[in-house]
């Protein structure tokens, strides 16, 4: 009878488990997120899908089908499950193709804002005394203006449009980064590592990109999530002003604007576009949560 062995290597996995299934089981902990990840992989499969998966052209009028209401209501058609707006367009087919313009949108404008905001905000913190000051007051001028006030504000400036809707959502966001950044960044600085960094002879860049940046990102990544579902809101507010996505291109808040007259008679033109957004915004909130959760090692020790 032998005694059976195991090796170093998979006693070392068992010990320590991978960096990606430590962050699910953290993430996963967390059921509100689980879920929000559930209906964000949903909206996502919606707006990939679209021209495949809507069952019309989201700008097809069906004279004959005006304000049809969904096919659980008396009256609905099968053909529409959740009914027709004012121009007897099926609403399934621009909620989906409308998905496809709200994630762009918040995608773009996160980006825009992410990376300027790390470069500046890395700026800031490695020169506190040159050129922080001047940033960190341009940042303050940006944050005392409310945020939907100076996206009309830009909007107003470049014109309606997709692309103005995605500048001025990335400039009202690129305060929040660049503060955020700054202070991570002057929370690592006196740490040991970075100095051991700076005597092993690494450069300016060297020190900011590769040793400080990486140890910066997870209240960035956090931070990104969240301005997403903002990035949403702000799009919907924008296009429900008429300063967003023009009509008849279907985009959420557009789609608000243009039903509001007809809320008393057809409550689902209103109601559908809203819901979808409300439950959108509420999803990536809740996954935020889970990426705080999971990427903050305080919290992660006391789950």
């Amino acid at each position: 009878m032998t005694a059976t062995t195991t090796s170093p290597a998979l006693d070392q996995a068992l010990l320590y488990p991978s960096p990606l299934k430590e962050f699910w089981q953290a993430f996963a902990h967390n059921k509100g997120a689980v879920a929000g990840l559930g209906f964000m992989l949903l909206i996502i499969f919606c707006a990939l899908f679209a021209p495949w998966a809507a069952p019309h052209n989201p700008s097809e009028q069906f004279r004959d089908f005006l304000l049809t209401p969904p096919v659980w209501l008396e009256g609905g058609q099968a053909q529409f499950l959740l009914g027709t707006d004012e121009l007897g367009r099926d609403l399934l087919s621009r909620l989906m193709h409308g998905a496809r313009l709200s994630l762009l949108i918040g995608l773009s404008s996160v980006l825009m804002s992410l990376i300027p905001g790390i470069l500046l905000g890395l700026t800031a913190g490695f020169f506190p005394r040159l050129l922080g000051p001047s940033i960190m007051r341009l940042m303050d001028v940006m944050l005392a203006l409310p945020s939907l006030l100076l996206a009309v504000a830009i909007v107003a400036i470049l014109g309606p449009g997709l692309i103005n809707t995605v500048i001025a959502i990335a400039v009202v966001s690129l305060p929040s980064y660049v503060r955020l950044t700054r202070a991570a960044v002057m929370g690592e600085l006196d740490r040991d590592y970075v100095t051991a960094s700076r005597l092993a002879g690494a450069g300016l860049l060297r020190l900011m990109f590769v040793t400080v940046l990486p140890n910066c990102m997870a209240p960035l990544i956090v931070q990104a999530t969240l301005s997403f579902s903002s990035a949403i809101l702000d799009a919907a507010a924008l296009g429900f002003l008429g300063l967003g996505v023009q009509p008849p291109t279907p985009e959420w808040g557009t789609m608000l604007a243009s039903a509001r007259d007809y809320i008393e008679r057809a409550w689902w033109v209103v109601s559908l576009p809203g819901l979808t957004i409300l439950l959108s915004v509420l999803a990536i909130n809740l996954m935020g949560d889970g990426l705080r959760d999971a990427l903050d090692p305080k919290l992660k020790n006391a789950v």
